[in-house]
């Protein structure tokens, strides 16, 4: 994948080499924007779908709204995915001063049309003016580079800006036009060459939208924070390789992140020493922009689970964490494999079926059904003479899963075993119990789950043929 631009931020930037997010979409969403983990706002459990009356809760004082009481202006464009059925969960009633951009979790790029069943579709492109089609058939890179612009020239000058800009790419549907295929006509795979293309295009938003803070003479004072929410899913043309899984797992596939920091007021110890390999997790961002925009939390705010890391990023201090936790989803199991396991092994005080997972220096725990488990080479490594071989293990030629399904538990070494190719629990049990411990200790101050079922009133054709707030 080619990505020239932002691989220059990042070379130029500070890159985060021990970067940690969720596996899908609402979830990283929700602890970008509350600082909490999933297990003290109820969003343990899948995604937030179109048709759940669901959101993260009205109870989390969420970035935008921190930032706002702060003096800054807030705008949003892109994919927020955080529960609209009622008006108070919308983005405008959150925080942001405006918002452009679709409700859902994805859409098609040009239409903008969402289905969610055969019967159940709608337009989504909305705003805090009201929703619109008229953006359809304008790519949504294209579209959403435009509004971050629109939001940048409105912003008032008086004021210290925060735009967040959650653009459709790379998600699935495979969209993009034809002008960004041509770098990659050698690949041979289709989901692969479109993924490629949507990159580049990804690419060129990014630095439209930089460009323009630059000609607006914004840039020198900005912080610039690019993140992924999940980790590549390889049913769409996306790849972790050398790392074990996907999106959707909590394997490293799904939960390491790429991630980087660049600004041209940094003025770092070492500005040669670009590389940062403290441990760094999605939910530390809100204590951390706080941080450095010099803002204190207001009194009401819930208590975080995220870290200030503004002293680890500027100043290469130590990290505040040596612990993450990655999950407790106690309806995963229940809901992938039907309850086979589910509450038939409890160890040191937790359910060891229960879908989990949690990093304690470098060791990393999982329990419970684990999904998609595979090492996945990048299909175009096999059509050409110059084969990468996959990475040797005498311990496991060939790479296999290495995954016994009434295996419950599994231990990972991360430090030194980062692809996760030796499972070593048996070898240290003690380490296992430690480990599980905890687990149960966080699990005692998870609140329940919200997964609420599917609301039929909440169809589009109820609403203009929109999605949109259907409770009020």
């Amino acid at each position: 994948m080619k990505t020239p631009f932002l691989d220059s931020l990042a070379m130029s930037g500070i890159r985060l080499e021990n970067y940690y997010i969720q596996p899908i979409c609402s979830p990283s969403r929700s602890q970008l924007m509350s600082g909490r983990y999933q297990i003290h706002t109820g969003l343990q459990h899948s995604v937030i779908t179109p048709t759940q009356a669901n959101g993260l809760p009205l109870d989390n004082i969420i970035l935008p709204e921190q930032l706002r009481q702060c003096g800054y202006d807030t705008h949003m464009v892109g994919k927020w995915h955080l529960g609209f059925y009622e008006n108070s969960y919308l983005p405008w009633n959150r925080g942001f001063n405006s918002y452009f951009g679709y409700l859902t979790g994805g859409e098609d790029y040009y239409t903008k049309y969402r289905c969610w069943t055969k019967d159940c579709c709608g337009f989504d492109m909305d705003s805090n003016e009201g929703p619109t089609n008229e953006t359809y058939g304008e790519y949504s890179a294209h579209l959403f580079a435009r509004k971050a612009k629109e939001a940048i020239d409105k912003t008032d000058k008086s004021k210290p800006m925060f735009l967040y800009i959650a653009l459709q790419s790379v998600h699935s549907p495979m969209e993009v036009p034809d002008s960004y295929l041509k770098p990659f006509e050698h690949i041979k795979d289709y989901k692969r060459r479109m993924y490629g293309g949507m990159v580049a295009a990804m690419d060129e938003a990014i630095k439209n939208i930089t460009d323009h803070l630059k000609s607006a003479n914004m840039w020198n004072d900005t912080i610039l924070i690019f993140s992924a929410d999940n980790g590549g899913q390889t049913l769409s043309g996306g790849n972790n390789w050398p790392l074990r899984g996907r999106k959707l797992t909590l394997w490293e596939g799904g939960v390491r992140g790429v991630g980087f920091v660049h600004s041209e007021a940094l003025k770092l110890p070492n500005p040669n020493n670009k590389s940062n390999k403290e441990m760094i997790h999605i939910s530390d961002w809100f204590p951390t922009i706080m941080s450095a925009s010099n803002c204190p939390l207001v009194n009401n705010t819930q208590p975080l689970d995220g870290f200030d890391q503004w002293q680890t990023i500027s100043k290469y201090a130590p990290s505040k964490r040596s612990e993450i936790l990655h999950n407790i989803d106690p309806l995963y199991t229940k809901f992938y494999t039907g309850t086979k396991f589910q509450g038939n092994t409890v160890r040191m005080g937790f359910d060891t079926s229960v879908h989990a997972g949690i990093r304690s220096d470098n060791w990393k725990l999982l329990t419970g059904e684990q999904g998609d488990d595979r090492w996945i080479e990048p299909p175009e490594w096999n059509q050409t003479e110059s084969w990468v071989s996959p990475l040797e293990n005498p311990e496991h030629p060939g790479f296999p899963t290495n995954s016994d399904p009434a295996k419950l538990v599994r231990l990972f070494d991360i430090a030194n075993d980062p692809y996760e190719r030796v499972e070593v629990s048996e070898k240290y049990p003690d380490i296992v119990d430690t480990l599980l411990v905890k687990l149960a200790a966080y699990n005692a101050t998870a609140v329940p789950v919200r997964y609420p079922p599917q609301d039929p009133n909440a169809n589009p054709k109820y609403h203009g043929d929109f999605w949109g707030p259907w409770e009020k």
